[in-house]
């Protein structure tokens, strides 16, 4: 098995979901997210660390703006994916062209990773093009029944490799990536 340049910059997606695979209920709120114990900050400062640009869909975007807190991500390059046009703002660039072309430029600037944060719809997209490297996908003890899903059908057949599992009160962790990356 040939070896990936462990140099390059990768996209991660760094992501919680419920128990029963959600990453948000109906209306697309996360809110359930604190009502579940964790421990410290569930491996999130260990993360931040190793990117420097967030990739993000439009309604995940609108959900961090909903947060009852400054903007978290100020010293990071964000970048919003819209299918419709929206000026840029102090905190992120939208992004209407192609993906299939747009992305792939940007793994070869250089930099740290880069965070795929969602929606269930980019995560799809990135799915389908085979441009996610690693996952780490934080469990949560809920059953939501119902909302976006993490994984909505229709995405091709791919293996992983696990990595790592940590828990954090409550929350497992689980870190898969590409076989061709170890």
């Amino acid at each position: 098995m040939k070896s990936k340049d462990q140099s390059k910059r990768r996209i991660i997606l760094f992501i919680a979901m419920s128990l029963d695979g959600y990453i948000a209920d109906q209306q697309g709120s996360v809110e359930w997210l604190e009502q579940i114990e964790g421990e410290g900050d569930n491996g999130y400062s260990n993360f931040i660390e190793q990117i420097d640009t967030i990739f993000m869909g439009r309604q995940t975007y609108e959900v961090v703006q909903g947060f009852d807190m400054p903007f978290p991500y100020p010293d990071k390059q964000c970048y919003v994916f819209s299918r419709s046009s929206h000026p840029a703002d102090e905190y992120v660039t939208y992004v209407e062209e192609e993906l299939s072309s747009w992305v792939p430029q940007q793994l070869t600037q250089s930099g740290k990773h880069i965070w795929l944060m969602g929606g269930g719809q980019l995560v799809h997209e990135f799915l389908q093009q085979d441009w996610i490297d690693e996952m780490i996908i934080t469990v949560a003890p809920v059953m939501l029944g119902s909302g976006i899903p993490l994984f909505p059908a229709g995405y091709p057949t791919s293996s992983w490799v696990l990595k790592e599992t940590r828990s954090y009160g409550q929350l497992a962790t689980l870190h898969y990536v590409k076989p061709d990356l170890l």
